[in-house]
């Protein structure tokens, strides 16, 4: 009989590890022991990307060389002061008095290089002393930034869309200067401003806007804002297109579009003579639109100086238009109700009907801006104040804009971007948790390692940081090109 020795006296192995969680997760309860000796944390660790962008892009050399100033600031410099505006509206504080929340945040005093922000009175006072050609001159901060951006992010748009509208803003003090008592539908007999804001459809980015006292806005006025919107379009592009609802229906309208080569599409406003001719035009059945039916005609308005293509849509009264109704006014007559446009187009008018409707995505980006940046906030009595503020908030949301821009995949095309609202960027992108650290004569960022944009967030900033100056512009970051 042979005796394996090995099998009898070696002796049984221990796991090494065992299969089941050596420790259960920390639990936290009433009793759980907090304190407040946290060094160096912020919650809004997501600006690094917005001050490595406005770094890169040479921010501040844009705004000291663009904008005017009367005087000279103590606590900090005319710069620190947009910048550190422009980043509590882009956080969420929009007004004022709610900078205070931020003051000491370390995030935004090391990106200001300041210990800690001035009090609540001190940004009035700095507010109330810009002139208001100061907001004309933001106008051209944004147009510059704009052209730094795309070249950087390599934007090649050869045709954009211009969508043009106005918003309500309820003015509850009766002292502040510009509110009228005119068109406000949600609060009847309220003093009101009126803001005209452009946005360009192709990437949700602000083009030009002003505040607009209460009164409805004139042609005179139209047309100057129409051709600031027309100037501040990027030097590339070669086609360009324009949506804009019934209060821009006037020849001053339409001859600011046939000076600057646009093909423009318009909703028209009901006059007798133009209901007496759709009562006369060839109708024909519209299957191909929500309407019953259709028609055009040459038509030219009294005080037009030439005849222009309109086209219709008319709908049985007892038969409502479907619901939900779109961002085009209907006006009514005995038996039908009808929806006009004017247009220098060709295409057919259920492809012009189509186009049109997607001006409702300008109605959501001016929702997004009041809501989400603050654009209703306006924080002065003095009407140059407010003009300034109106430009600060939306230069805040323009750099979301910018920031998807650089943030894209490779290769996408204009019709695949998903606009990320500025709300919704502040949860995926801007509220982190994040901690600062000295170390070796070296100052560090550290995030959480559970954060689950870490891939997107580390690709943004390698795109950012690789941004470079150079004699005609900037070279692009992004490989493939955003074409039409």
């Amino acid at each position: 009989m042979v005796i394996n020795s090995s099998q009898h006296i070696a002796e049984p192995r221990i796991p090494q590890a065992s299969r089941k969680l050596s420790s259960e997760p920390s639990k936290i309860n009433a009793n759980t022991y907090f304190d407040f000796q946290g060094k160096n944390l912020t919650p809004y660790g997501g600006l690094f990307p917005v001050a490595t962008m406005l770094e890169k892009l040479k921010f501040q050399e844009v705004v000291e060389a663009t904008l005017s100033r009367k005087r000279k600031p103590r606590s900090m410099t005319f710069y620190q002061f947009i910048l550190s505006m422009v980043l509590a509206i882009y956080v969420g504080f929009s007004r004022l008095h709610h900078i205070r929340y931020v003051a000491r945040d370390p995030m935004l005093t090391r990106i200001l290089k300041v210990l800690s922000l001035p009090v609540q009175s001190t940004y009035w006072r700095f507010l109330d002393s810009l002139h208001g050609v100061v907001a004309q001159q933001l106008l051209q901060v944004h147009r510059k930034m704009r052209e730094r951006v795309w070249a950087a992010a390599n934007v090649q748009l050869d045709a954009i869309t211009l969508d043009t509208d106005t918003t309500v803003h309820t003015v509850y003090s009766p002292k502040k200067m510009g509110a009228r008592r005119s068109y406000n539908p949600k609060n009847r007999g309220k003093k009101s401003f009126q803001p005209i804001l452009t946005f360009l459809a192709e990437t949700r980015e602000y083009i030009v806007g002003e505040l607009h006292n209460g009164d409805r806005p004139s042609g005179k006025q139209i047309a100057r804002h129409l051709e600031q919107v027309l100037a501040a379009v990027p030097a590339g592009v070669k086609w360009r297109s324009a949506r804009a609802d019934s209060g821009f229906y006037c020849w001053d309208a339409v001859e600011a579009y046939e000076k600057g080569k646009v093909e423009f599409i318009l909703v028209a406003r009901k006059t007798p003579r133009l209901v007496e001719k759709l009562r006369t035009a060839g109708w024909e059945p519209s299957p191909q639109t929500d309407a019953d039916e259709q028609c055009e005609f040459r038509y030219q308005p009294e005080g037009w100086e030439q005849a222009y293509r309109f086209i219709a849509l008319r709908y049985q009264k007892e038969k409502k238009p479907s619901e939900p109704q779109e961002q085009y006014q209907l006006f009514d007559t005995p038996g039908y109700s009808y929806r006009v446009f004017v247009t220098n187009m060709n295409e057919g008018i259920d492809l012009l009907v189509w186009f049109y409707r997607q001006r409702a995505r300008a109605e959501n980006l001016i929702k997004e801006a009041n809501n989400d940046a603050g654009l209703a906030a306006h924080p002065s009595k003095q009407w140059a104040a407010n003009c300034v503020h109106f430009q600060l908030v939306m230069l805040a949301y323009n750099l979301n804009c910018w920031l998807l821009l650089f943030n894209r995949e490779e290769g996408m095309k204009v019709d695949a971007m998903k606009h990320t609202t500025l709300a919704t960027a502040r949860l995926r992108f801007l509220f982190l948790a994040a901690k600062f650290w000295t170390h070796g004569g070296r100052v560090g960022i550290s995030y959480s390692d559970h954060y689950p944009e870490r891939g997107l967030f580390q690709r943004l900033m390698d795109r950012l940081r690789a941004i470079v100056p150079r004699p005609e512009g900037f070279s692009p970051v992004l490989v493939a090109a955003l074409r039409s």
